[in-house]
């Protein structure tokens, strides 16, 4: 550990980032095991041998769920735990009880009768009641993750402030967030199913992708400090922890929109979803300079010597600048709009996973030593680069998304190499999943002496 760390404060802090870090592991492991699924349901070839179309969608949903909302918001709620001040345990505690029933619910829920799956954006569901109740419990524990880091992690004067405000302003955005999924429940009229559920976490859902790069950010950062580089430099150019702090707030600030929609156009109504959709344009692009600094944190750490956490932060900017890159690229419904969210969620999930690599041994577990931890990103990153790269490829010939099997009409060579590419990018990801959770178990049950 060197001088310019941020380190885990004892007492509930370290406890609860611990609780949360195992259950964001288990819904990965569950997340992992349906992925298989849905790579083989894909892959040409092998779709043909294995009929598992009907299978892909109610996985689809569950692999979806686990491996972007709960993993996300879980390891969301270590960095605020892990950054947090030692108070209010209770809530932090309740929050992590009922989010943790939530995921097992959710998890048991498509092997259950009526489990009809939706697939609409950002948080598809099953039609069916345990399904909805396992939502409204995680939700609930999560709601009070949130409300715990809003208590918490307002910042100190202290070196890692910028980190502080960083996390508290992602804890805004998941508050706005979840103020928005109850606000369209209450408004939203129950109308055909696919459309209501779509625009029922329209708002929400866009939301919270604040929330993702926000903490993504302070990852990065933490990760760059762990390595030896002081936060906010970057090149030599030294950038002060008020300035640091200010692109936060900059970043924040179209935060400030969301409240004014849902005040001003009715949840539902189709100008609605449009400025949610202007927002993720126009309101990104404020967390340019934290992605600069990102980015020279980066460079700067490049002498440092190579290590999970380094190889994690390098592929998690690299992955992340590809999803930017494809979300300019979207014409129409096919699957380059997976292959840019892919690129981007993607981006989170390898910071989280540095940041996961930095923080297990402060978190009284062993440290993350030896070569699988220092190539799992790269495997984990590479394989999901040449999965988008075949899903943009794919969608260029118009190859529609969320079809498997012989629904997607692969007639054409091009089509047929891109999935392929898709299906052979999926495999190796999935390895790399593996990897991570290996590592994480090897580290977390051998726990620290003395």
């Amino acid at each position: 550990m060197n001088s310019h760390s941020v380190t885990v404060a004892g007492g509930s802090p370290q406890t609860l980032a611990r609780a949360w870090l195992w259950l964001g592991l288990m819904a990965l492991i569950g997340s992992g095991l349906l992925a298989i699924l849905l790579v083989l349901s894909r892959t040409p070839g092998i779709q043909d041998v294995f009929p598992l179309k009907d299978m892909f969608r109610a996985a689809l949903v569950v692999h979806v769920d686990l491996s972007v909302a709960v993993w996300f918001m879980a390891f969301a709620a270590v960095i605020w735990s892990a950054l947090g001040r030692d108070g209010v345990a209770w809530l932090g505690w309740s929050g992590f009880a009922l989010a943790a029933v939530g995921t097992a619910v959710m998890t048991v829920s498509p092997f259950l009768p009526g489990a009809d799956p939706v697939l609409n954006n950002y948080i598809p569901v099953l039609q069916q009641q345990v399904f909805y109740a396992s939502l409204w419990i995680c939700g609930a524990g999560f709601g009070m993750a949130v409300l715990r880091a809003l208590i918490t992690t307002w910042p100190r004067p202290a070196f890692g402030a910028p980190l502080q405000l960083g996390a508290f302003l992602g804890a805004v955005a998941g508050f706005l967030a979840l103020a928005a999924f109850v606000w369209s429940w209450a408004v939203v009229p129950r109308i055909e199913e696919k459309i209501y559920f779509e625009v029922l976490f329209w708002g929400g859902g866009h939301t919270l992708q604040f929330q993702h790069a926000l903490l993504m950010v302070v990852a990065w950062l933490w990760i760059a400090a762990h390595l030896g580089q002081p936060l906010g430099l970057g090149a030599g150019v030294p950038v002060s922890p008020r300035a640091l702090s200010a692109m936060f707030w900059i970043a924040a600030l179209p935060l400030l929109v969301v409240p004014a929609i849902y005040f001003t156009i009715p949840a539902g109504e189709l100008p609605h979803m449009e400025l949610f959709a202007k927002l993720m344009i126009w309101g990104h692009p404020y967390m340019a300079p934290l992605i600069l600094v990102g980015f020279l944190g980066m460079w700067t750490t490049r002498g440092a010597p190579a290590g999970g956490a380094k190889s994690a932060f390098i592929a998690s900017f690299s992955l992340f600048a590809v999803g930017g890159v494809l979300a300019y690229m979207i014409q129409g419904v096919n699957v380059v709009i997976p292959a840019h969210y892919h690129g981007s969620t993607v981006g989170v999930t390898l910071a989280f996973m540095g940041l996961a690599y930095v923080l297990l041994p402060q978190l009284g577990f062993g440290a993350v030593e030896g070569r699988m931890a220092r190539w799992q990103p790269y495997v984990y990153g590479g394989g999901q680069l040449i999965h988008v790269l075949g899903l943009a490829w794919s969608g260029g010939y118009g190859v529609q998304r969320k079809v498997a099997g012989a629904e997607q009409a692969l007639t054409t060579l091009p089509q047929k190499i891109g999935m392929g590419m898709m299906g052979l990018g999926g495999l190796i990801a999935v390895i790399g999943g593996i990897m991570f959770v290996l590592v994480c178990l090897k580290a977390m049950t051998r726990w620290k002496r003395g």
